[in-house]
C-alpha cells in the first residue's frame, strides 16, 4: 500500500459512475468560493455519501475503512498525537499494531497531513480511512481534559503554602492569565463543555477535592488529591460570579458569562459553606444554542395540538410540573417564543432570569430587598400584560394572585413541582388555594420528566427478564406480550455509557367541567378515576413504555422514572369546603 500515491478523486468518481460531470463541474466551481476541499465539496453538496466517498478511496489506496463509532480505541495511544495535531489533520492514532500505530485519516490523501503525523508520532503509521464527521463528533470525548486537570491541580497547590497563601493576590490578579488557578477552571469549563455536562459540583472532602459533572442526569466523578486548592478555585469563581470572597459562612449566589470553545455559556452559580470547605455547584447554560421550540423537544403530536391551542387561548392557567431538573423551564420557554408577538404584553417573575427574550418584560426575583413573587406580580398585573410567566408556584399567595390573574382575563403560565399532572390540583389544594378558584382557573397541566437516549450506534436488543416484565405488568395493571427492547452497551459516540442526550416524556392533563365539578365537591377519587378515563391521556409511564418500545430508551429508565411517580391513594379525599358558585 503506497498512501502517497496521487488520486484525482473527480475522475475517479466519474469513472465510477458515483457522480455526473456536470455534478463535478458544479462542485469545482462551489470550491473555488469555499476552498473546502473536494470531497467534503461534494458531500455538502448532497452528490455523494461521505461512506461511498471513503470506501471508494479506501479501495483504490489498498487501505481498511473502518467505523470509528465502534472501533477500539487505545487511550494511551490516541494522547500519543497532540489534539491540535488531530483537529488540524482530521485524524486520531487508534492502537499500536505491531511497530506501527494505527492511526485514521478523514482525508487519506493528504499527503502533508500523512508527512506531520509521522513527524509528530516519531513512528511508521498504517494509515485507515474514517468519516470525518465521527471523527468531529469524537474528538471533544476523546481529548478530555481530566489529566490536565491533575496536573493543574498539581502546579496550583505546589503554588500554594499554607503559611503564604496571598488570597488577595490570587483572586484579584486578573492580568495574569496564566496563573494555574484561570488554566485549571478554564480546563475544567472546556471539559465540561466538551462532554455536554449541565452542571460542575466542587466538592471539598477531608482529603480530597471532588470534581463531579452531570451528564445526561447522571454524575460523573473527578477526584483530585491536591485539597488545598478547593479555596483558591472557589475565592476565582466568586469574583468572577461579583459575590463576597470574604464571606464563608453563608450560602451565595450569583451568575457569570463565559466562551467557551466559542460557545457563549450562562454559568449560574451556587455556594454552601460545608465541614471541609465550600461546594460550589455551577448550571451551565448554552446560550449559542439558541431556545428550543415545541418541534426540537419531541413532543408527541397529540399532545402537542392541544397544548399550542392552550397556550393561544386569551386567559386561564397552563402548569408544568415535574421535579427539579426535568426540563420545566425550558418547556414554559418554548410556550413564550410561540407566543411572543407585538401584539401580547408579556411580563414574567422568575428566580433566576435562565434566557433573556427579546420583547419580553423580564423581572429578577430578588426576596432581600422585597422583590417577592407576590409583589411582582401585584405589580404585574397593573402593567396591562396580557400573558403572565411565574417561574414557580412557591406559596399559598403566589398561587392565589395567580389563579385570579388566570381568571380575570389574563393567560398564566407557571411550574410546580408534583410528581404527575393529576396530583397537581390536589397540591394546589394543600397549598392553601380554594377549590373554585383552581376550578374556574386552570386550563391544563402538563407534566415532565427527562429520561436517557440510546445511543443509536451501539444499542443492542434484547428481552426482558422476568422480574422486569413483572413490574411492567404492576406499573399498566395488565400482562401483555411484549416485543424486543433494547440494551445501552456503549461505544466512542457516547463515551461508552451507552446514552447520548435525554428526551422528555409527557403527560397532558385538561380540565374539563365534570372535573371542575368533581374537584368543587372534593371528590378526588372521582377526579382522578375521569382523570385517567379523559380522551387521549397517556400516562407518563406509558410514554416512557411507549419510548423503550421504540427503541429510543431503555427499559432499565422506564422503571427508574416509574419509581418516581406517586400515585394519590384512591381513598384519599380532597379538603371540603362551603362554595358559594
Amino acid at each position: 500500500m503506497d498512501i502517497r500515491k496521487r488520486i484525482r478523486i473527480g475522475d475517479l468518481l466519474i469513472e465510477q459512475k458515483l457522480i455526473s460531470e456536470t455534478q463535478l463541474q458544479n462542485a469545482l466551481a462551489e470550491q473555488k468560493k469555499t476552498r473546502r476541499k473536494l470531497g467534503k465539496t461534494l458531500i455538502d453538496l448532497g452528490y455523494i455519501q461521505e461512506e461511498q466517498l471513503l470506501t471508494l478511496l479506501s479501495t483504490q489506496l489498498g487501505i481498511s475503512y473502518v467505523n470509528l463509532k465502534t472501533y477500539p480505541v487505545d487511550k494511551d495511544i490516541l494522547k500519543k498525537l497532540p489534539e491540535i495535531h488531530a483537529r488540524r489533520f482530521r485524524a486520531i492514532a487508534l492502537k499500536q499494531e505491531n511497530n506501527q500505530i494505527v492511526v485514521g485519516m478523514a482525508d487519506p490523501t493528504d499527503i502533508y497531513a500523512y508527512d506531520e503525523i509521522i513527524k509528530a508520532l516519531n513512528q511508521p503509521i498504517l494509515v485507515v480511512a474514517i468519516s470525518e464527521s465521527d471523527l468531529l463528533h469524537h474528538l471533544d470525548t476523546a481529548y478530555r481534559k481530566t489529566e490536565e486537570i491533575d496536573s493543574l491541580a498539581e502546579v496550583l497547590h505546589d503554588e500554594i503554602a499554607e503559611s503564604d497563601f496571598d488570597l488577595q493576590s490570587l483572586t484579584q490578579s486578573t492580568s495574569t492569565a496564566d496563573a494555574p488557578v484561570i488554566k485549571l477552571l478554564q480546563a475544567i469549563f472546556e471539559d465540561a463543555v466538551g462532554i455536554r455536562a449541565s452542571d460542575i459540583h466542587i466538592e471539598p472532602d477531608s482529603n480530597v477535592l471532588r470534581i463531579r459533572q452531570r451528564i445526561d442526569g447522571v454524575l460523573h466523578e473527578q477526584i483530585v488529591e491536591e485539597t488545598r486548592i478547593a479555596s483558591a478555585l472557589t475565592s476565582r469563581l466568586k469574583l468572577m460570579a461579583g459575590l463576597n470572597i470574604s464571606e464563608k459562612r453563608l450560602p451565595q449566589d450569583g451568575r457569570f458569562n463565559i466562551k467557551v470553545n466559542n460557545k457563549a455559556i450562562d454559568v449560574r452559580l451556587s455556594t454552601m459553606p460545608m465541614v471541609h470547605g465550600e461546594s460550589v455547584v455551577m448550571r451551565l447554560l448554552d446560550h449559542s444554542q439558541g431556545l428550543l421550540d415545541f418541534n426540537k423537544l419531541g413532543v408527541p403530536q397529540d399532545i402537542l395540538q392541544p397544548l399550542r391551542r392552550l397556550i393561544r387561548k386569551p386567559h386561564g392557567l397552563v402548569l408544568v410540573t415535574g421535579p427539579t431538573g426535568s426540563g420545566k423551564t425550558t418547556t414554559l420557554y418554548a410556550a413564550l417564543s410561540e407566543i411572543n408577538t407585538p401584539e401580547s404584553k408579556i411580563i414574567t417573575a422568575e428566580d433566576p432570569v435562565e434566557y433573556q427574550l427579546p420583547r419580553v418584560n423580564q423581572v429578577q426575583i430578588h426576596e432581600k430587598i422585597g422583590l417577592t413573587f407576590p409583589n411582582v406580580l401585584r405589580t404585574a398585573l397593573r402593567q396591562d400584560p396580557d400573558i403572565i410567566l411565574i417561574g414557580e408556584m412557591r406559596d399559598q399567595e403566589t398561587v392565589e394572585i395567580g389563579l385570579r390573574a388566570a381568571m380575570t382575563g389574563h393567560l398564566v403560565l407557571s411550574t410546580l413541582h408534583t410528581n404527575d399532572a393529576i396530583s397537581t390540583v390536589n397540591r394546589l389544594v394543600d397549598m392553601g388555594a380554594e377549590p373554585f378558584l383552581i376550578a374556574a382557573s386552570l386550563q391544563a397541566v402538563l407534566a415532565q420528566r427527562l429520561i436517557r437516549r440510546l445511543c443509536p450506534d451501539c444499542k443492542t436488543p434484547t428481552q426482558a427478564e422476568e422480574h422486569d416484565l413483572l413490574v411492567l405488568a404492576h406499573l399498566l395493571g395488565t400482562q401483555q406480550t411484549w416485543p424486543t427492547f433494547y440494551q445501552h452497551n456503549g461505544c466512542n459516540q457516547c463515551n461508552n455509557t451507552g446514552y447520548n442526550g435525554r428526551i422528555g416524556i409527557y403527560e397532558l392533563l385538561i380540565m374539563t367541567p365534570e372535573l371542575a365539578d368533581c374537584l368543587q365537591h372534593g371528590n378526588s377519587s372521582e377526579f382522578n378515576a375521569l382523570a385517567k378515563k379523559q380522551a387521549n391521556f397517556i400516562s407518563l409511564t406509558e410514554n416512557a413504555i411507549n419510548l423503550a418500545k421504540q427503541g429510543v430508551t431503555t427499559l432499565d429508565e422506564v422503571i427508574r422514572i416509574a419509581g418516581d411517580i406517586a400515585v394519590m391513594p384512591a381513598e384519599q379525599t380532597l379538603p371540603q369546603h362551603d362554595i358559594v358558585v
